[in-house]
């Protein structure tokens, strides 16, 4: 591998780390908020959970949905909490006490030291909806709505600065589904009323619900077509599975990441040449992840109870290797994918996983996340790898050695995030910093475990986690590692 420090793919927008909570599940009940918790503070925040979100530095949180927000009514979550009506939720068949809502989640991200990414219903409701709540969040007072807020007991505006148009609008799932030309209309309307209130704030169109879809990426162009000078981003979704247990194959899925963003890249780059725009549009990879564990039990819950466990992935070391693929996949394209979120936080298909009334812990994947969020700041720079490789069934030229380098100036620091896929043999490798000269390893972070099935569990929470025994050395401008089969590597090197 050779990186030098002039050959620069971006400087990493933070809110690559994003995230996501959505009203499913115990995400929120039993998982960010449960009042009576030990460890609850005064307004009902587990302290547990906050401490393990502190250690991930998630930059920014996507929230209240997902397939919820499309028939979610935001003024049910704000005000007195006696006079918050329950609903039945329909997106996941559940019911919504409402105790939770707009105002609490901007008191949590303060207390997580994370920053708000707001989805608006476009489903079941539209432009008028839109206006009213970014006038609730970010007008300053004397408006109908920032006075209701301030009666609420919130004088000063939230300020949420990132906005999603809508959720998923293609899917046929979805509440309010929408053609490309249905939805583009009213995702250009609402985001037109909406900078009008506040001309800050940036916003996110819909794009396809994955390339599965028969519209993908037809949608992408139709939607762009009515949006593209009214917003920022366009959203890509996309998880991975392994219900076959073919792990190569799940491997080597960061690669059919790459080629689906270089495809909603072209088609973004096509609709900017079609307007004769200056403007280039960026990609909020606003939901991905591993999905596929709980598939089976989510069909056995029961309807309508309040937050049952529904999407509760427990993550196995084999899942924590393709996050760390994927991570490694949307820094290589952090030129256009400015934001993403790993879909969700906690309990739902997440990193955090917490017991109600009892111990929350960190899963597997928790590692190669909170590594990235926090050693990947800075200059992503462009790997040029000579790896061998390998073919699946489906997928073939896969790398046995996954790799990137970020370059923190500030910190003088270059991190390389590396990925063995070969799962029978240790891969020896050498990077080349000939542009930086002398430096010396600081650590070699592995995350590594024989039993690639092996899970984290309340008892045993720390079954698969890393340790700093790395083998990484220095000559020179040269460092040489030894990588275990099948392992996340993290070598963090300091600059003379």
């Amino acid at each position: 591998m050779i990186v030098d420090k002039d050959f620069v793919i971006a400087t990493i927008d933070e809110r690559l780390y994003g995230s996501f909570i959505e009203h499913l599940g115990r995400a929120v009940y039993g998982g960010i908020y449960e009042p009576g918790h030990p460890s609850a503070d005064e307004r009902g925040f587990r302290k547990d959970v906050l401490s393990l979100i502190r250690k991930l530095r998630v930059p920014i949180i996507r929230y209240p949905g997902g397939n919820f927000v499309s028939g979610y009514d935001w003024k049910d979550g704000v005000g007195p909490l006696e006079l918050r009506p329950s609903r039945l939720e329909l997106a996941w068949r559940t019911i919504e006490p409402n105790r939770f809502g707009m105002n609490e989640f901007v008191d949590w991200s303060k207390a997580a030291g994370t920053d708000v990414m707001w989805a608006i219903n476009l489903g079941t409701h539209g432009v008028e909806e839109a206006r009213q709540i970014v006038e609730y969040a970010n007008h300053a007072s004397g408006s109908y709505w920032s006075d209701l807020r301030i009666s609420h007991g919130y004088k000063a505006p939230h300020a949420i600065k990132t906005w999603c148009l809508g959720n998923e609008m293609d899917g046929p799932w979805q509440i309010g589904q929408k053609t490309a030309t249905e939805y583009g209309r009213v995702a250009a309307e609402s985001a037109k009323v909406m900078k009008l209130v506040d001309p800050s704030i940036e916003l996110v169109a819909c794009g396809s619900s994955g390339k599965f879809m028969a519209s993908y990426p037809e949608w992408e162009a139709t939607v762009l077509d009515h949006t593209y000078d009214h917003v920022e981003f366009l959203s890509l979704h996309s998880y991975y599975g392994n219900a076959d247990n073919d792990t190569e194959t799940f491997l080597g899925r960061s690669l059919e990441m790459e080629d689906f963003i270089r495809s909603v890249t072209a088609t973004c780059d096509y609709i900017k040449a079609k307007k004769r725009s200056k403007k280039t549009m960026h990609l909020s990879f606003d939901e991905w992840n591993v999905w596929f564990h709980s598939n089976d039990a989510d069909k056995k819950i029961e309807p309508w109870q309040v937050a049952p466990p529904q999407l509760e992935d427990v993550y196995t070391m084999e899942d924590a290797l393709v996050v760390g693929c994927l991570l490694i996949a949307l820094l290589k394209h952090s030129d256009r994918v400015r934001m993403a979120c790993l879909a969700q936080l906690v309990n739902v298909i997440a990193p955090i996983m917490t017991e109600n009334g009892g111990d929350a812990w960190a899963q597997t994947i928790f590692y190669p996340y909170m590594h990235a969020s926090v050693y990947g700041r800075g200059q992503a720079l462009v790997p040029l790898v000579q790896s061998p490789k390998y073919d699946t069934k489906e997928i073939t030229d896969i790398p046995y050695l996954e790799s990137i380098a970020v370059y923190n100036e500030e910190a003088n620091e270059v991190t390389i995030f590396a990925v063995n896929r070969d799962l029978k043999h240790s891969l020896p490798l050498e990077v080349d910093l000939r542009s930086f000269g002398g430096c010396r390893v600081l650590e070699h972070l592995v995350l590594e475990n024989d039993d690639l099935k092996s899970t984290n569990t309340a008892r045993q929470p720390e079954r698969v986690a890393p340790h700093s025994h790395g083998n990484a050395i220095v000559d020179g401008s040269k460092i040489s590692a030894s990588l275990t089969k099948a392992s996340w590597n993290v070598i963090r090197l300091s600059l003379n």
